[in-house]
């Protein structure tokens, strides 16, 4: 409505992760009962289309949620990460100084690196999130990672100990499309009739800066 606050998350491929724990905790204190959270991302404007290893991962896309207070949680417990140590690996070296780009603003990446801390921290930050919320692996419907490639979703799964026909891939139909991967994959799940309502699904973000989360949510009024 007219008057609503809306700004901008900037965390890259972690972005929708980061949006969705914050406007949480917005309902959560009072200060909003219904949230818009909202990725989208237009990575075909910063690729290096001479760069065949790296272009060829990327999309362009956009996906949205609606968050509602209720007396019934839906969002059981979010974790947010970031270690500039590895900014390095990921990242736009350009910037804007005087209305001009110094420096390229094209993306550059460090593929075997990013798998590795990927991996990494999406198990991590993952298990921290079911212990949080006192979920059993178990009793976890469906995960929805960042759609970065099939290798790193694969590796998650293996390194939770997760059956992986309980993660959600979408990556080869949009490739990875950064802050809108993880909406889409969700849409995309309760549009097919994957995910129900009732259901556990925990959405994690990793990417540029280097910065990563996990949302664990039940599923209510899917649709």
């Amino acid at each position: 409505h007219p008057g609503g606050a809306a700004f901008d998350v900037q965390a890259v491929c972690s972005g929708f992760v980061y949006a969705l724990a914050t406007a949480d905790s917005m309902i959560r204190t009072g200060m909003a009962t219904r949230a818009l959270v909202i990725g989208a991302e237009v990575f075909s404007r910063i690729l290096d289309w001479n760069d065949r290893g790296t272009c060829v991962l990327f999309g362009d896309g956009a996906g949205a949620v609606l968050l509602e207070a209720s007396n019934e949680p839906g969002v059981l417990a979010s974790r947010l990460h970031a270690d500039g140590r590895h900014e390095g690996i990921l990242r736009t070296p350009g910037n804007v100084c005087g209305g001009a780009v110094i420096g390229s603003p094209l993306l550059t990446m460090d593929g075997q690196a990013v798998f590795k801390l990927a991996v990494s921290v999406l198990d991590a930050v993952g298990r921290e999130v079911l212990a949080a919320a006192q979920l059993p692996l178990d009793q976890l419907d469906w995960l929805i990672p960042h759609q970065a490639n099939v290798r790193i979703l694969q590796a998650t799964a293996r390194r939770m100990g997760l059956d992986p026909a309980k993660v959600v891939v979408t990556v080869d139909q949009h490739a990875n499309t950064s802050a809108a991967s993880v909406p889409l994959a969700l849409d995309l799940a309760v549009r097919d009739g994957r995910i129900r309502s009732g259901q556990h699904v925990l959405l994690e973000g990793v990417g540029g800066g280097f910065a990563w989360g996990a949302v664990l949510v039940r599923m209510t009024g899917a649709h």
